[in-house]
């Protein structure tokens, strides 16, 4: 099969199209043809630092969707021709590739009415974003959301998620895609190149928010402490806040780290299933056009390096996805 891989840690552009071995598949994982990608930061940063239990060459990748042409036999409810999405373990071969073998347990189906891209669009930032707004904190209709970085993958996601619940949003973004994060349905945009700390009081009357979503890194979600209200919730994907910021029985504050993938690496087989929960109930939503896949970049596999490095350097909105034959 065709495929990218690296031979070791390094720039983005190392990736090179090579010819590989099929996948093997496992008697509960399905192969599945791959029909389209979805980039994420967390694949160029792999690439360019590797991971330990990588063995070279490595296919790097971690969401896609395609079309299941093997079944293992302990895969019960999935059969060739099913049309599938996925985010998988990072740790082992990934989504560049024409082939991927993947665990039965952890797909969800597309219905006929989704496309491939569409689909490939949602697990790692959907899911992430998902799994704080549900899982975690279960926010509610007249919350105050603040969501950083509403422009990018988890951030897009956040937004419409926060909306769908009846929540009331506050985003962060740069002036430049200030038009884009208001047309997802956030209530208050701010530039995050300026102070928003009084922004942010001022129209919560000095209170806080109740949850806030820190896409942005371990300082901004330090500086979030100071910007919710008691009892809320901060949950982070970037690193967490500094702990000494935080006082017992002054704020009463819940925080949540979220790490989608770490389902995989821990080999919790519960929260592996429920990847595919949330697959299924966010495809619900796709399909009803409660959710937009937010799809800002679109390219063909050839240009799949040089749509990593536009997604390092936000040069677009939303999401990049690689559309396989295009």
């Amino acid at each position: 099969m065709k495929a990218y891989s690296i031979e070791a840690p390094g720039e983005i552009l190392s990736l090179e199209i090579q010819e590989l071995p099929e996948p093997w598949m496992k008697k509960d994982e399905v192969l599945v043809k791959i029909k389209a990608i979805g980039l994420n930061p967390v694949d160029y940063k792999l690439i360019e630092r590797g991971y330990s239990s990588w063995k070279y060459p490595h296919i790097p990748g971690v969401d896609g969707a395609g079309i299941i042409i093997d079944a293992g036999e302990l895969c019960n409810e999935l059969k060739p021709g099913e049309r599938v999405f996925f985010h998988t373990n990072l740790s082992l071969w990934g989504t560049f590739a024409e082939f991927v073998a993947v665990p039965a347990h952890g797909v969800s189906k597309i219905p006929d009415e989704v496309s491939f891209e569409s689909a490939a669009a949602l697990p790692c930032a959907a899911f992430t974003a998902y799994q704080a707004l549900n899982r975690k904190i279960h926010i509610k209709s007249g919350d105050v959301v603040l969501i950083h970085g509403g422009s990018g993958g988890v951030g897009s996601f956040a937004v419409q998620i926060s909306k769908n619940y009846g929540a009331r949003v506050i985003s962060t973004c740069s002036a430049a895609h200030s038009d884009f994060v208001k047309n997802l349905g956030a209530d208050w945009v701010l530039d995050y190149n300026t102070d928003i700390n009084e922004a942010i009081m001022k129209i919560t009357d000095g209170r806080g928010v109740d949850v806030c979503l820190n896409t942005a890194g371990r300082q901004s979600a330090t500086d979030d402490i100071d910007r919710i209200a008691f009892n809320g919730h901060l949950a982070h994907i970037a690193g967490a806040p500094d702990p000494g910021k935080i006082f017992d029985f002054t704020q009463a504050l819940s925080i949540h780290e979220i790490a989608l993938g770490g389902a995989w690496l821990a080999g919790d087989i519960p929260s592996q299933i429920d990847l595919s929960r949330m697959g299924d109930e966010l495809m619900r939503w796709l399909a009803e056009d409660k959710l937009k896949p937010n799809i800002g970049l679109k390219v063909s596999f050839e240009e799949l390096p040089k749509a990593l490095e536009a997604l390092k350097k936000r040069m677009f909105c939303g999401k990049a996805v690689v559309v396989m034959d295009a």
